[in-house]
Formats: C-alpha cells, sequence, structure tokens
C-alpha cells in the first residue's frame, strides 16, 4: 500500500478509538458500565445493532461468497424483519419490566439458578468461541494482504478493542459503532461505484452477463433440508437462530438495554431488521460486480497471492506456468464469448444467447478444473497450506485495481468491522461473566465499585482469551458461515430455554434444566453425525436447522419431563 493509505488507516482507526475513549472515560458505577445509564436514542441502538452483527466476515467474506455462489445468501435474512418484531413484542418489555442487567437474570426469576447459569453458560462458551474466530477471520486475511505477521494482526486488534472497551464499557462500544458503521458502508457504497465506473461495458449489459451467469439468483423456492440459503430456510430455519442471537444473546441484548426507554429500544430493532437487507443486498451486489469485473478483466488462477508466489519459488514453478497459460486461454475464449452473446441479447436473437449461454457454463467448468489442479500444486508444494480464497476476492481486486487512498479506506472498513463486532462480544461476555456467575454464585454482597472493576477485568480477561484462540485457531470452509455454525450448534437451545419460560407457564425449572441438557446433546449429536451414512441414508441437514430442532427439542422434553418431575408446593 502507498503511505497515503496508510495514514487513511491508521488515522481512521486511530481517531474512531481516541474518540470511544473521550466520550465515555470515567464510567464509575456498574449500571453506567453496563447499560450506559439507558442514555441511547434509537438510532443509536439501530445502528450499534447493525455493527455488532456486520463482522469484518460480512464484509471479507460475503462478497466472495456472491463471486462464488451468486446473491442467494440473502435470503438468509428473509426471515429478519419478522424476528425482529416478535422480540419487539415479547422479549424487550419483559427485560425492562425487570430492569434487567443480563437476558438470563430473567430466567432465574422465572425458574432457578441453575437454568440462569447453564443459559449464561452455554453462551459464554459459543461467544467466547466467536470473539475469537471474530478477530481470527479478518487478522488471517489482513496479515497475507499486508505482509504482516499473524499474531502481530491478532494482537494488534484485539488490544485496540480492549483498550477503549474496558475503558467505557457499553456506552463506548454503542458510541464507537456509530464512526465504525459510517466508515464501513460509506467505504463498501464508495468501492461498489468505482467497481461499476470501471466496467468495461454498460450497466445493463453487466447486469445481462450476471443474470446470465445465475449471480443474480435471490430467490430459490424449492425445498432441500441439505441446502443452507433458500426461501423456506430463510423464513423459518433463520427465524429461529435471529429470534435468538438477538433475544437471548447478550452481545445484542446490551445494545438495546441501554435504550432512554421502552419505545427507543424498540424503534432500533426494528431499524435493524428493516435496513440489514437493503445492507447485505449492497455488499453481495458488489461482490457480483467484481465478478462481473474479472470476465473482462484476468482474474488470478488463485487469489490467496502468497501461495500462488511460494508455487512460483517451487520446483513445480513449471507446472505452474502451464495451468497460468491454460487459464489465461480460457478467459480469452470466454471473454470473447460474453462480448458475443451481449450482442446477441441485443439483437433480441434467443437461440444465439442459449447457445453462448451454454458454452460459457461449460468454460467455467474447464477454468474451475484448473484452479483445482493449482490447488493441488499449492498442497503439493505445502501440506498445511490453505487453499480456500473465497475470502480473498474482494480484498485482492481492492488492492490490484482501486486507487491510492481508497485502499486504505477499505482496509480500515476491514479493522473497524472487526473491531465492532468483537467490542460487543467481549463487552457482553464481561456483563454475563460479572452479573450471572460471579456476582450471583461468587461473591454476593461486594460493593457496586468492586463489581464495576470485576467486570472491568473480565472484559480484559475474555479479549486476552480472544486474541489467544485467534492466535491458534484454523480457517473454516468459508469465514461467514463458521460464525453462523458456532451460533447454530447453542442458539436453538438457549432459545427453547426462553420460549418455555414465556409460554409454557406450568414447566418448572428441573424440567426445563434437563431439557435444555438433552437438546444440546441431540444438536452436537446430529452435527457430528452430519454428512454421514447411516442405515444406508446419507444425513445432510443445513446447519441453519440446528437452531428450530433445538428450541422445538427443549419445548418438547420440557413438557414431557414435567409429566415425571413433582413441583415444589
Amino acid at each position: 500500500m502507498s503511505g497515503l493509505d496508510w495514514v487513511v488507516l491508521f488515522g481512521t482507526l486511530g481517531l474512531i478509538t481516541s474518540y470511544g475513549v473521550y466520550k465515555t472515560y470515567g464510567k464509575n458505577s456498574l449500571d453506567s458500565y453496563l447499560r450506559g445509564k439507558n442514555s441511547m436514542n434509537w438510532w443509536t441502538i439501530g445502528l450499534s445493532i447493525m455493527a455488532t452483527q456486520a463482522s469484518a466476515i460480512t464484509f471479507l467474506s460475503t462478497p466472495g461468497q456472491a463471486y462464488e455462489d451468486g446473491m442467494r445468501f440473502l435470503q438468509f435474512y428473509l426471515g429478519l424483519p419478522l424476528a425482529m418484531i416478535i422480540i419487539s413484542v415479547t422479549f424487550i418489555p419483559i427485560y425492562y419490566k425487570l430492569k434487567v442487567y443480563t437476558a438470563y437474570e430473567f430466567l432465574e426469576n422465572r425458574f432457578d439458578l441453575k437454568t440462569r447459569t447453564l443459559a449464561a453458560l452455554l453462551f459464554i462458551i459459543q461467544r467466547g468461541l466467536a470473539a475469537g474466530i471474530t478477530i481470527y477471520a479478518p487478522a488471517i486475511i489482513l496479515s497475507t494482504l499486508l505482509g504482516w505477521n499473524l499474531t502481530f494482526t491478532n494482537v494488534l486488534i484485539g488490544s485496540i478493542v480492549i483498550l477503549y472497551t474496558v475503558s467505557g464499557g457499553t456506552e463506548a462500544v454503542s458510541i464507537t459503532q456509530k464512526q465504525q458503521m459510517a466508515v464501513m458502508m460509506g467505504g463498501m457504497i464508495l468501492a461498489g461505484i468505482i467497481v461499476i465506473q470501471m466496467l468495461p461495458i454498460s450497466f445493463q449489459e453487466a447486469m445481462h452477463v450476471a443474470g446470465k451467469m445465475e449471480k443474480l439468483n435471490l430467490v430459490n423456492f424449492e425445498f432441500d433440508i441439505s441446502d443452507r440459503y433458500n426461501v423456506w430456510s430463510g423464513m423459518t430455519a433463520a427465524v429461529f437462530l435471529f429470534l435468538s442471537y438477538f433475544g437471548t444473546d447478550q452481545s445484542q441484548v446490551q445494545r438495546y438495554l441501554s435504550g432512554q426507554t421502552l419505545s427507543q429500544s424498540r424503534m432500533g430493532l426494528i431499524m435493524n431488521g428493516f435496513l440489514k437487507i437493503p445492507m447485505q443486498f449492497i455488499i453481495l451486489f458488489i461482490g457480483v460486480m467484481v465478478f462481473v469485473f474479472y470476465q473482462f478483466f484476468m482474474p488470478p488462477v488463485v487469489f490467496n497471492k502468497v501461495q500462488t508466489d511460494k508455487l512460483r519459488a517451487s520446483e513445480y514453478a513449471g507446472q505452474f506456468e502451464v495451468l497460468e497459460e491454460k487459464y489465461a486461454l480460457n478467459f480469452e475464449e470466454s471473454k470473447a464469448s460474453y462480448l458475443e452473446m451481449l450482442d446477441a441479447i441485443n439483437a433480441d436473437n434467443e437461440p444465439k444467447t442459449r447457445e453462448l449461454q451454454a458454452d460459457l457454463k461449460s468454460l467455467k467448468k474447464e477454468q474451475g478444473a484448473i484452479r483445482e489442479e493449482v490447488k493441488e500444486l499449492i498442497v503439493t508444494n505445502d501440506p498445511v497450506a490453505e487453499t480456500r480464497d473465497t475470502d480473498y476476492v474482494f480484498m485482492r481486486f481492492v488492492m490490484d485495481n482501486l486507487p491510492k487512498g481508497i485502499i486504505g479506506l477499505l482496509f480500515a472498513v476491514i479493522f473497524s468491522a472487526a473491531m465492532s463486532s468483537t467490542a460487543s462480544e467481549l463487552n457482553a461476555l464481561g456483563s454475563t461473566t460479572t452479573v450471572d456467575l460471579y456476582k450471583r454464585s461468587v461473591k454476593r454482597n461486594a460493593k457496586d465499585r468492586h463489581y464495576l472493576y470485576s467486570s472491568k477485568l473480565f472484559t480484559a480477561f475474555w479479549g486476552i482469551g480472544a486474541i489467544l484462540f485467534a492466535t491458534y485457531a484454523s480457517l473454516f470452509e468459508n469465514l461467514i458461515q463458521a460464525v453462523n455454525l458456532l451460533g447454530s450448534l447453542f442458539y436453538g437451545t438457549i432459545l427453547g430455554v426462553f420460549l418455555v419460560a414465556f409460554f409454557m407457564k406450568w414447566v418448572k425449572g428441573n424440567a426445563v434444566f434437563i431439557a435444555a441438557l438433552l437438546s444440546q446433546a441431540l444438536i452436537l449429536f446430529v452435527h457430528f453425525n452430519n454428512g454421514n451414512v447411516s442405515d444406508g441414508n446419507l444425513w445432510n441437514i443445513g446447519f441453519l436447522w440446528y437452531n428450530p430442532l433445538g428450541c422445538i427439542a427443549v419445548m418438547f422434553f420440557s413438557a414431557i419431563l414435567q409429566l415425571f418431575i413433582p413441583s415444589k408446593k
């Protein structure tokens, strides 16, 4: 990167961090630290909720996913507005009425201490791991692109977040997230405008290319339980995930518990529900436009430049050069076919258009086969090399094609996103550990200042733990799917406990506690057997369906167990 890019990158991060520390320095009570004295208005809450969910993984992985798979990932968010309405009507009024610091305090009022502790521990396990992923995911990409040491990048991101989160608590997180959202969306929209202007064809022709290559596949009504993203999973399974994430995950609950009033919190949540889909549409569409760009300007064989540079310096350099030549010939043939197809479309020659569309799909398969051969060479040269390059697509495009200054801004987008989501997670982990475990079961009657300092120490502890986990983590199939998978393993059980608390008044603590353990065991059993053959049949369940399965299992087991467990008089 140029000197201007470095100035833009570190200047942006420094200003955001300094502003957050300055505005919230000196929080001297537990209430102001954990709930910001209920001072947040609805649009601050809405932006904070969006920034918490929009991690760096969103901006790294989503454009790459659209490049590979089109825009069908958007269907994952179709149930979000419905989930926001349900939470606004059911969850938030109860939290406000009880004036809780965490969502899990409610469970002790409704059931007992052990149920509250179990839910808090399930949250801490999955969110503690997720905090490590939200640091590691951007760090491994950024360290590769910038040539930095991975451990240094992990420590840099984690340390900045720990600094302002420990200093100012919930209010610092919410205030900085407003600035971070402005940087994130401003940078992405600017990148989208630039990539469209760089296309050698008109916007209408770009849409034709994307459509014919099935990248504008926004809606799929075919029901397939193994398919992660279709209308049915988005409107059913994903709704359960959103209900649990926004309704019971402390990293989100803490955002709207800081609202000035119940109405302000509701409006912030609804704002998120209706703006998140357009936001994801924009990010996915940018990925599709990058795909169109690379149909007319030759893309790298593999987007992870570090791995291809290693291959060029190895004994397999000759084989790699031959494959690159085949790839270049394939690209030139594809480019000519695209231009011919656009002429056929403009001439309304449908038979010719279909013929060329079929030819292009065949050429795409050939291109994919060449890429796989290159990846096999990479692994042969370095058996531990990472060959999945979807998460490198967007930032490689940025570094190779965007002007100076804009590159630094886009890197600031990724760092800001990593900081915003990690800050919320650490803030929530510190709150839950302090309020639900330490204050409730370890040291019950200390002064407010003691719990304030304890919350800061636990926040720092989880931050250091996230950095350590990130340092020793390994990549998943796709970063954005990794986070959703991790949540899906636990969210169904947690949501089930809350729904039993809300709607099954006859069920008591012992029954729901045992049911939660059984449900969690069931989900883990299903997950670790997913993709295996059992009794001659292949188990293949999309991970989003873990959420309704876990939730319904808790409710079912609770109802059955309550029949056999006597209630205390």
